[in-house]
């Protein structure tokens, strides 16, 4: 049985012509392949899908050129293969002007930003995309026949969403990956001691921090095997550079034996932390295959029919035999005592058996397949490796510095990788190398981790280095805690956005300027982005003045009104502000009418059937709750609900209505607790399905039942407002650090030189705090 084939779907012959040296086939009204030299139906590397349905499109010779029209857009191509010209809806568009830019494959060894290559969208209106990658056919991997080349078209205008939802229709879907991903990660490079990791792990428990994936880096298995093993356990480097160096340093970078010194009954320690509910991955780099001293030596040999003389195993991707045993010796036996993932740490570069294979898409096709079994869902953890990676979930971004620029550079870069379709980027957050001790950098990419797909805290071994949070200072400890339970609080949100990019191709963390392309601003602003469909965060990734104790971050908001998460100030959009934060807050911004469901305070699992919140921003909105099992693919057969809830505001009355769920409602709890967090509303009077509520407006807690819903009317609401302008500017200036005096004879001059009347007619409160702050302390660029 061939166990790592794909379902394909090869163009539909309707859609495609042939002239001369070239096939094109039109694949939908705004997207081409054009090939020339060997043309072939079977999948790549990039690319599995062509048939998405007939398409109506017309054609003809134009001189020595072709001219294919659909009803969005036309292309002229040259007998080479080579696109002349491209329009969307009559005007002329261009993929050569304009990039968003795309992704890498590794921070590794970066100290700040890198080039993230071509994106598939651009502001051109154009995209192309070039498959040059192997073809695949049941469990091989096979070369391209030289001088071939494929090139996809995409003409979309500004509808970047719809050039993507393409993207993703030839490549694949965002998988729907587990809910407990989306919690708190510890990782951590050091050889901890069953003992040191269960205690690490009570320790988070006291401290009330909860998370949902326990990482054990690669000192889970023997590492000093030379001191232990004798010469025998020498690796034998493949011909990567990477490989041979790495051999040399670090001799134990491979292998699959646990290490009894460390962990004595490692099946205990796995049953343990499964027990406190969380989720188990290991690092693994398979670069230097299976050698003699490891437990599955004789039975690897036997299934890839070696003789077990000693001589090692080595890494085969070009071998079936050997990929059978690779999985059913090596991995499947960890995976039945409790390993739910593999952590794929490939560096060791792009050589392998197979010419022109990527071992490093090798790894993460062949892993992630081979985890698609039973009905668990799919999962990894490893590094980009081109076009169609995303269909591999998840990203681990590398091993970048702990400095600033770091941090600076993370927002853009996780964002713009949706140009790529690469949604669930996960970073070493707090950095992992290098010797600083910067507490308030660690705090802000602590606060960016929280707003971004993946919050795995991690650090290199250095004793000095760890992630806890109660190595800080005191005050940072308590923001930091608070941060990692408030990601634990937005599970549900964000479940409901990755079901959103599972199934209609929008990411979690989307660049502006996919919602308002037209606007200008939206392209100035790279560490901006949605965060899911309700909030707009903007990291602050610069240090603090230490004078007025603040940041800054200049953030542009589309026309309507924004209100902080955490500050509750209140903000009117079309314009760009500057946001001065302490060291407690970054600004999150949700759209009057905004609705984010939350577990509630104080929760530690993922799932559905716990009380849960609703906060909820006056105005006019909706938002689809998406809930299922959390882990399994019954979701596959319409086992999931979706919840519609609305929110309708009319003068001082705010009508919410949460919809009776729609879809198998099996996966709810009979009844819920839900508490309503009216989060800009002072005070109403509430009704519940009509009926006069018992409790007051902020102690509003109800029960219901899913599959029938419910309604809440607030009526005479006082809404909440700015504090006004002076208080606030004192407010700022008392927590300026510097003499009294000067303090009082500046807030003079202001006042002079702008009466409040006047602020309160013509000039926005942030550009008067700003102008304030400025003129005491100015903030650092």
């Amino acid at each position: 049985m061939k166990r790592f084939c794909i379902d394909v779907a090869p163009a539909n012959p309707k859609n495609t012509i042939n002239v001369g040296a070239l096939r094109i086939s039109v694949l939908t009204p705004s997207l081409v392949r054009i090939e020339r030299g060997q043309w072939t139906d079977l999948p790549t590397q990039q690319v599995w899908y062509r048939d998405l349905g007939e398409v109506a499109f017309s054609w003809e010779k134009k001189g020595a050129n072709v001219r294919i029209k659909t009803e969005k857009a036309e292309w002229v191509i040259s007998p080479g293969g080579r696109i002349q010209e491209v329009y969307y809806q009559g005007k002329p568009v261009s993929y050569r002007r304009g990039n968003l830019g795309g992704t890498a494959r590794t921070l590794d060894n970066t100290n700040g930003a890198i080039s993230v290559g071509r994106g598939i969208v651009g502001r051109g209106g154009a995209g192309v995309m070039y498959d040059d990658s192997l073809l695949l056919k049941e469990d091989k991997v096979l070369p391209r026949e030289k001088g071939s080349t494929v090139t996809y078209c995409f003409a979309y205008g500004h509808n970047f969403r719809g050039c993507m939802q393409d993207f993703y229709a030839i490549t694949g879907q965002v998988p729907l990956i587990p809910r407990y991903v989306l919690g708190n990660w510890w990782s951590r490079y050091k050889a901890y001691s069953q003992e040191e990791y269960l205690a690490l792990m009570d320790k988070f428990e006291r401290e009330e921090i909860p998370l949902t994936v326990a990482t054990i880096d690669m000192d889970w298995h023997w590492v000093d095997v030379l001191r232990r093993f004798g010469p025998s356990a020498k690796p034998t480097p493949s011909k990567n550079l990477a490989d041979k160096l790495m051999c040399l340093v670090m001799p134990g970078w491979t292998g699959y034996t646990w290490n009894t010194e460390l962990f004595p009954d490692y099946r205990a320690f796995l049953d343990n932390l499964k027990a406190r509910g969380y989720h188990i991955t290991l690092n693994v780099h398979p670069s230097n295959g299976l050698r003699s001293f490891e437990v599955q030596y004789e039975d690897m040999c036997r299934a890839v029919g070696q003789e077990p003389n000693g001589k090692y195993v080595p890494l085969r991707f070009g071998d079936e035999r050997y990929l059978h045993a690779y999985f059913d010796v090596l991995h499947h036996p960890y995976e039945a005592e409790g390993v739910d993932f593999w952590w794929l740490d490939w560096q060791q570069g792009t050589h392998s058996d197979v010419k022109g294979l990527d071992p490093l898409w090798a790894l993460n096709h062949y892993h992630y397949l081979d985890s698609d079994r039973a009905d668990k869902r799919p999962l990894i953890l490893s590094r980009y490796a081109g076009p169609g990676s995303h269909r591999y979930p998840l990203g681990f971004s590398g091993d970048a510095a702990i400095n600033w620029p770091c941090l600076k550079f993370q927002p853009y870069f996780t964002s713009t990788a949706a140009n790529v379709g690469y949604t669930w980027w996960s970073h070493d957050i707090g950095g992992h190398r290098d010797y600083g001790k910067d507490d308030q950098l660690y705090l802000r990419w602590v606060q960016f981790g929280v707003f971004s797909p993946i919050n795995r805290l991690h650090s290199s071994s250095n004793e000095f280095m760890g992630k806890e949070p109660w190595k800080c200072a005191p005050h940072m400890a308590r923001i930091v805690t608070d941060t990692l339970r408030l990601r634990h609080r937005l599970i549900p949100y964000i479940y409901s956005a990755a079901y959103q990019s599972h199934s209609q191709g929008i990411a979690l963390c989307e660049p502006m300027y996919y919602r308002h392309p037209e606007e200008k601003m939206a392209y100035a602003v790279p560490n901006e982005y949605y965060f899911g469909d309700q909030l707009i965060v903007a990291p602050i990734t610069r240090p603090i003045n230490h004078r007025t104790q603040r940041a800054y971050v200049d953030v542009w908001l589309p026309e309507g009104t924004y209100t902080d998460w955490f500050t509750g100030d209140i903000y009117e959009g079309g314009r760009t502000v500057r946001m001065c934060r302490g060291l407690d807050s970054i600004p999150v911004l949700a759209k009057a009418g905004s609705i984010v469901p939350t577990y509630a305070p104080g929760s530690t699992t993922v799932d559905n059937d716990q009380p849960m919140v609703l906060r909820v921003y006056h105005g006019n909105g909706q938002f689809s709750w998406y809930e299922d099992d959390g882990e399994s693919k019954e979701y596959q057969r319409g086992v999931f609900t979706t919840t519609l809830i609305e929110q309708k505001e009319c003068g001082q009355e705010v009508f919410l209505k949460i919809h009776p769920c729609s879809g198998d409602s099996s996966v709810l709890p009979a009844t819920r607790v839900l508490r309503l967090d009216f989060a800009d509303i002072v005070e109403a009077q509430v009704e519940v399905n009509g009926v006069p509520a018992d409790n007051p407006l902020h102690e509003l807690e109800i029960t219901y039942a899913p599959n029938e819903g419910i309604e809440i009317l607030l009526k005479n609401c006082a809404f909440r407002q700015n504090t006004p302008i002076r208080e606030r500017m004192i407010d700022m200036i008392s927590s300026f650090q510097g003499n009294n005096l000067a303090k009082q004879l500046r807030w003079a001059r202001f006042v002079r030189k702008h009466p409040f009347a006047k602020v309160r007619a013509g000039r926005s409160v942030k550009a008067c705090l700003k102008e304030l702050q400025d003129m005491f302390y100015p903030c650092k660029k």
